[in-house]
């Protein structure tokens, strides 16, 4: 089977229905959309034909991938580093040093991921160049139009004149591409009707709100819920904000993910989540899509959404690829069960005292330093089992970025593990270690 052995190494037996009839036409075709579900696996669906149309012998960026989130382009880049091509990429967004990127654009990596602001930034400051790009991804073009970028888009790709092949990805179908994208006969693959199995696998619920505050009926379906994984979503950030003040109060670790943090702020709430310091992530439908984040046991419509569309792409958070979710409305007293949902949803039974889910397996170790002072996972990995005494099963997931690491560690043994390396360096270097709050 063709790609065996990268999938091998992935850890994936097989591509899914869905992959195999995309890399095979993004492979032998020019223009190609496809349409499927949050959670089905597009991005290796787009990246796997990449190996082959990726040329040793040509200089310059031959691929550029658009995006609608930095969340996103990080996911891409991180994903096709483990395809282990040997090919050079980068990734750029907003919220990230200019002065870096500028720094790793002087060598032009064959694939550039992102957002089209920051893109059409450095095509207009002569960092990126065009001339060599053939291969042009729009991925999750749909939220990208949704989130205002259709200028800069068009900007971006009026820029590329060498454009060979042109690959459209996005979870809902399009009434119409828009001109400047340039596709002229595209194959369509549509797999988005392909969300039987998935509603098959999501069990619907809802919660009725007894008294005045909704808080009050939502800490008691965490309470409930315990130590299962779980998002939160509001239509509103003063919603998020305000569910985040009580958790506060309460001590319950919980990440807060919305538009209006520093970038900085949300990469943290979703590495502690990843690794399992926090089980709950309170957001707004920023959240729904293009996040690296792992498979969620029970999605919560805090609000409910304002559209099917957006029921869809929240719950897509829950019940992927095979796995099983469940999803509950929080209804308040005005509240009504929306009517695309034709089954009613059975009513879950919450408890009448709130106790405080128990502390987190895991906490977070932050580490100042990262990639740029060549540090790797490697490195802490070492330092945390030789010097900060730790058995292999103590230290969890490791994610490195720019200026910073971060590493989970056993919750009963993470004061011990900080005590022992308080003086210690890495790559000869003193930085400082803490734990992430």
């Amino acid at each position: 089977m063709k790609y065996q052995n990268i999938l091998q190494q992935l850890g994936i037996s097989a591509l899914n229905d869905m992959q195999v009839a995309a890399t095979d036409a993004i492979s032998h075709q020019d223009d190609v959309q496809l349409i499927s579900p949050t959670g089905s696996g597009k991005t290796l669906a787009f990246l796997l034909p990449l190996t082959d149309l990726l040329k040793a012998e040509l200089q310059g960026t031959q691929v550029l991938i658009i995006v609608p989130s930095r969340e996103l382009a990080i996911q891409i880049e991180q994903v096709f580093k483990q395809l282990k091509t040997n090919f050079k990429v980068n990734c750029c967004y907003g919220g990230h040093s200019v002065r870096i990127e500028k720094n790793s654009l002087q060598t032009a990596p064959a694939v550039l991921i992102g957002t089209p602001g920051r893109i059409a930034y450095h095509i207009r400051n002569e960092n990126i160049l065009t001339k060599a790009v053939q291969t042009l991804i729009l991925d999750e073009f749909d939220k990208s139009l949704e989130f205002g970028f259709k200028e800069d888009m068009a900007y971006i790709i009026s820029q590329l004149k060498v454009v060979r092949k042109r690959v459209l990805t996005s979870a809902t179908s399009l009434k119409e591409i828009p001109v400047f994208v340039g596709m002229r006969k595209s194959s369509t693959l549509d797999f988005s009707g392909n969300t039987q199995e998935q509603k098959s696998s999501l069990q619907l619920k809802m919660v009725r709100v007894s008294g005045d505050d909704k808080l009050d009926t939502f800490l008691l379906l965490i309470s409930k819920l315990g130590e299962q994984s779980k998002i939160v979503f509001c239509n509103h950030r003063d919603a998020v904000n305000r569910i985040a003040q009580r958790l506060n109060e309460l001590h319950i670790a919980h990440g807060v993910y919305h538009g209006g943090m520093e970038q900085i702020d949300r990469e943290r709430a979703l590495i502690k989540f990843r690794n399992g310091s926090t089980n709950l992530l309170i957001t707004t439908d920023l959240g729904a899509r293009g996040l690296d984040i792992p498979e969620i046991e029970a999605v919560i419509h805090y609000q409910l959404p304002t559209t099917e569309e957006s029921m869809i792409h929240r719950n897509g958070r829950t019940a992927r690829m095979h796995a099983t979710g469940t999803a509950y409305l929080l209804l308040d007293k005005k509240d009504y069960v929306p009517k695309y949902i034709t089954e009613q949803p059975e009513e879950e039974v919450l408890p009448d005292i709130f106790k405080i889910p128990p502390i987190a397996l895991w906490q977070t170790l932050y580490i100042a330093a990262g990639k740029k002072d060549n540090v790797n996972k490697t490195d802490i990995v070492g330092l945390l089992l030789k010097k900060g005494g730790l058995h292999k099963d103590e230290l969890g997931k490791i994610e490195v970025l720019d200026n910073s690491a971060y590493a989970a560690v056993k919750s009963e043994k993470i004061n011990k593990v900080l005590t022992a390396i308080k003086q210690e360096k890495i790559k000869n270097k003193k930085v400082k270690f803490e734990i992430s709050d």
